[in-house]
């Protein structure tokens, strides 16, 4: 008698499995997340850049960045989303050049010496071409035997002034990486 009972529940549970195919269930569409990477994510002299620091610096929020490693040389390259101009370039090489090989040989002509950054540093602002606006750079000696450039590429319809402007911000941003970290 149990096995019957067993036997005539089993079969009612098999056939009303069995019916139509169910409904679909609408469901409201999700709104897609936007998550923030860090600069350091991409590896390279990127690991020594930060997208908060760089535009509480500078005042420009940068989303992308590209590293590149080639023998003792490690570069960042970092630019809003969606936009190839303003770029900020973050170059790191080791190297044996000492206080005066640097200054005759790496400091270019014209540019303004800077105090408190590295061994030795400079800075300066050159003129829009057909292609971009006008750059400013940061360039120094780290006392740990490394040379460091930031240069940043404005875009086509900015004033050389604020190149200018954006030299002496960069100095300030460059007092903030750390290049023994490479």
């Amino acid at each position: 008698m149990r096995t019957r009972l067993c036997l005539a529940a089993s079969a009612v549970l098999l056939t009303t499995g069995c019916g139509g195919e169910p409904e679909p269930v609408a469901v409201p569409p999700v709104e897609p997340v936007t998550v923030e990477v860090a600069a350091a994510s991409s590896g390279g002299a990127c690991r020594l850049l930060d997208f908060a620091v760089i535009e509480e610096h500078a005042g420009v929020r940068f989303a992308v960045a590209a590293a590149s490693d080639k023998g003792d040389t490690h570069t960042c390259v970092v630019r809003a989303a969606g936009a190839t101009l303003p770029e900020l370039t973050l170059t790191v090489t080791d190297t044996s050049i000492d206080v005066p090989t640097f200054t005759a040989d790496v400091q270019p002509k014209g540019a303004t010496k800077v105090s408190k950054l590295g061994q030795v540093a400079y800075r300066r602002a050159l003129a829009k071409t057909a292609k971009h606006g006008p750059v400013a750079e940061v360039g120094w000696l780290a006392a740990e035997d490394r040379l460091a450039t930031l240069h940043w590429t404005c875009e086509p319809g900015a004033a050389k002034g604020e190149a200018e402007e954006l030299a002496g911000k960069l100095v300030t941003l460059a007092r903030k990486i750390d290049t023994r970290a490479m």
